[in-house]
């Protein structure tokens, strides 16, 4: 099957996204080594998105598994329209929300999120309880997010995508992006205020 990619890309990266796709179409044909090619390739990006949109979940790992298996199971939906990491983004944040709420139904695992970052045996027990303490109110004001708001604010704030990249990821326009993003901000930063933890370590972005 060919392929056809609707964005101007370098040489170098042309060369790399061909490559790709020829790894996506071994996928297509149930090749599991192409999917284990793709993981290797992709796995340290996908874990640092959705380590920002999970927030140190303490089965981040799991979760990323999650997302390839995804990818094997659905990549036959992959048209070629965009690059296969624009889809690849597509359904890790799909599946990171998917797991985000079952861990909103269930309360106590939210909790437990924060603590596994806590290292018993630290040297400086006060300064890793403080940073504990900012990991939880940043984890409380997100998760007060809607889904629609801390994706793109995640993405975009966290990760550096541009906004026509995650209008492309999230299949909606860059003004909806930004609109998001506006209001997203807007509540974060309120939240964050009311926080003793962040206090004077935020600053809302222009």
């Amino acid at each position: 099957m060919s392929y056809s990619i609707s964005v101007t890309l370098r040489p170098a990266a042309m060369a790399e996204e061909a490559r790709t796709l020829a790894l996506v179409e071994r996928c297509r044909a149930g090749d599991r080594r192409a999917l284990g090619e793709l993981y290797r390739e992709y796995r340290h990006e996908v874990y640092r998105t959705l380590r920002q949109l999970l927030r140190h979940s303490p089965d981040i790992d799991d979760v990323v598994q999650d997302v390839f298996i995804q990818v094997f199971r659905s990549v036959r939906h992959f048209k070629g329209d965009s690059r296969f990491s624009t889809w690849l983004y597509r359904v890790a944040v799909n599946v990171g929300l998917m797991h985000l709420r079952k861990r909103k139904s269930s309360p106590q695992a939210t909790g437990a999120a924060v603590v596994e970052e806590v290292a018993p045996d630290s040297e400086n027990p006060a300064a890793e309880a403080m940073r504990a303490e900012k990991r939880a109110a940043v984890q409380r004001i997100l998760d007060a997010l809607s889904d629609k708001k801390r994706v793109v604010f995640v993405l975009h704030d966290l990760c550096g995508k541009q906004a026509k990249e995650i209008a492309d990821i999230l299949e909606i326009s860059v003004l909806t992006v930004r609109t998001r993003l506006h209001y997203a901000r807007k509540e974060f930063y309120a939240q964050a205020a009311n926080e003793p933890s962040l206090d004077g370590e935020l600053e809302e972005a222009s």
